[in-house]
C-alpha cells in the first residue's frame, strides 16, 4: 500500500479463494450420511405428489420445514428438482390425477416403475398449473439458488432410455420449458439436454448428471456434443451449468483421472456438482482433499481484485471514488445481480454506513474486470475502515468473499482507512 498525492493505491495479496463460497461447489444430499468438506448449496428431490397432494392444495411450507431445517442443510441454499417417476421409487404421480384418467405405465427397466401418460391433455394442463404454483412460491424465494425443470421422463431426467414411447412429445416438452420461463423468470433455470425446444433456448442453463465421464466422451449423445449440436455452447455466459459426479466414481476422478475431471470443468463451465460429489466420500486422504479443493476453486466464480484506488481523507459531505480492478479466476460468471456494496465501520467494527454501488457482478466474466464506484460521505467526522462485501439478498450480509487477504470484520473485507474531517 502506498499513497500518491491524495490517492490510495492498494495491489492486495491473492490468497485461496474460500471452499464454500455461494451458489458453487459442492451441493450434496443431505440425507446420504455425514457430508466431508465445506460446502455452501444442498440438494434436494421431491415428488410432484408430496407437493400437491390434492389439486390446488400445495404443501411448500410442509416440505420447506421438514427438508430445508435438518441439520446439514441450515445456513444453505438450495438446489431443488420436482419428479414423477423415479425408477424404484413409488410414483411420484398426484392420486387426484391418476383419479382423473390419466395412466401409469409400467415398466422394468432401472429397478422398474410407473410412467405417466406426460401427453394427456389433463396432465399437461396439472403440470403447468403446478409450475405456475411453483413459481410464485420460489421466483423471489432469495435461498433458492437454482431449480432444476425436472417433472419429465425417469428421475426427472428428460428422457425414458432404452423406452422411448413412455417419453413425452416434443409439444409436452415446450409446454414445460415455456411453464418454467413464464413461472420463474428471475431464477436460472436448468434442464438435463439441450435438445428439441430447450436446445434453442439461450437463457436456459442445462445438467450433466454424469460428470465427467460423459461430458464430452467422443460420442455423439455427451453432453458437450448435444450443446455443440444445438448451439448452446455459450449458454454459460448467462445461464449456470453444473449436474452429478458419476455415483460413487470420486475416487477415480479426483485421483488417477484428475486431469479428465479438470479439462470437462473448464469445457462444460461447471459451477458446482451434485447431489452425489466428493463431499459425500468418508474414506479420503491429503491428495483427495487437495484435488477437490483444486476442483472447486476451478469451477464457477472466483473473484481476486489486483488494485484498489481510493483515498485516505474526505471532507464529511464529499463523494468517495472507489476504482476497482480485478480478476475472475474462475470458469464461469456469477449468475444473479447480487449488490456489491461498500461500507463504512467504525474503530470497533461496527459498521456506521452501507453504500449500494451500481456494479453488476454478472458482467465479470472469467478473465480481467474494471469497475468504478462513486458514494457520499454523509457521516460524522471521525477515523473509519472502508469495507467492500457482496451481499446475499437471503441473508443481507455479505457472502461472497474474495480470493485475497484482506483483513475481515463481520465478513467484510476491508480495503483501508479513511479519515472523515469537517467539511470547510
Amino acid at each position: 500500500m502506498y499513497a500518491v498525492a491524495e490517492e490510495l493505491v492498494i495491489r492486495p495479496d491473492a490468497a485461496p479463494g474460500p471452499l464454500d463460497n455461494p451458489l458453487k461447489g459442492w451441493c450434496p444430499y443431505t440425507d446420504a450420511g455425514e457430508i466431508t468438506q465445506p460446502y455452501s448449496m444442498v440438494f434436494q428431490y421431491v415428488p410432484w405428489s408430496r407437493l400437491e397432494p390434492r389439486e390446488g392444495e400445495y404443501r411448500f411450507k410442509e416440505w420447506e420445514d421438514e427438508s430445508w431445517n435438518v441439520a446439514r442443510a441450515k445456513g444453505k441454499h438450495i438446489i431443488f428438482r420436482v419428479y414423477i417417476d423415479y425408477p424404484k421409487l413409488p410414483s411420484g404421480m398426484p392420486d387426484w390425477l391418476v383419479r382423473k384418467g390419466v395412466k401409469l405405465r409400467p415398466y422394468r427397466d432401472h429397478g422398474g416403475g410407473l410412467a405417466p401418460d406426460y401427453d394427456d391433455t389433463r396432465m399437461i394442463t396439472a403440470m403447468e398449473s403446478f409450475i405456475a404454483a411453483l413459481g410464485r412460491r420460489y421466483n423471489q424465494n432469495p435461498r433458492v439458488a437454482f431449480v432444476q425443470l425436472g417433472m419429465l421422463g425417469f428421475w426427472g431426467e428428460w428422457h425414458t432410455w432404452p423406452i422411448g414411447k413412455l417419453y413425452a412429445s416434443p409439444d409436452t416438452e415446450r409446454r414445460i420449458v415455456d411453464a418454467f420461463r413464464k413461472a420463474m423468470p428471475d431464477k436460472s433455470l436448468m434442464v438435463r439436454y439441450a435438445r428439441d425446444y430447450a436446445g434453442r433456448q439461450p437463457w436456459i442453463g442445462f445438467h450433466d448428471d454424469m460428470f465427467p465421464q460423459d461430458t464430452d466422451n467422443g460420442e455423439d449423445w455427451s453432453f458437450l456434443a448435444g450443446l455443440r449440436t444445438s448451439g448452446r455452447t455459450e449458454n454459460w455466459k448467462t445461464a449456470i451449468v453444473g449436474g452429478e459426479m458419476v455415483p460413487n466414481e470420486a475416487r477415480d476422478w479426483l485421483e488417477k483421472n484428475f486431469d479428465q475431471s479438470g479439462k470437462m470443468v473448464q469445457a462444460s463451465h461447471f459451477s458446482w456438482i451434485g447431489p452425489y460429489c466428493p463431499a459425500l466420500e468418508r474414506k479420503t486422504n491429503d491428495e483427495f482433499r487437495h484435488r477437490s479443493e483444486e476442483l472447486i476453486r476451478m469451477m464457477g466464480y472466483e473473484f481476486r481484485l489486483t488494485e484498489i484506488r481510493t483515498q485516505d481523507a474526505i471532507n464529511s459531505g464529499e463523494t468517495l471514488s472507489v476504482q476497482l480492478r480485478g480478476l475472475n479466476q474462475g470458469v464461469a460468471p456469477f449468475y444473479y445481480a447480487w449488490p456489491l456494496n461498500l461500507c463504512l465501520l467504525d474503530t470497533d467494527g461496527k459498521v456506521v454506513k452501507t453504500f449500494q454501488t451500481d456494479v453488476d457482478i454478472r458482467t465479470w466474466q472469467p478473465g480481467s474486470f474494471a469497475e468504478s464506484a462513486n458514494v457520499q460521505i454523509d457521516v460524522p467526522p471521525g477515523d473509519y475502515l472502508l469495507g467492500i462485501g457482496i451481499i446475499d439478498p437471503w441473508t443481507g450480509q455479505p457472502a461472497v468473499q474474495f480470493a485475497n487477504q484482506f483483513p475481515k470484520v463481520n465478513r467484510w473485507s476491508i480495503l483501508s482507512s479513511l479519515q472523515v474531517t469537517k467539511e470547510n
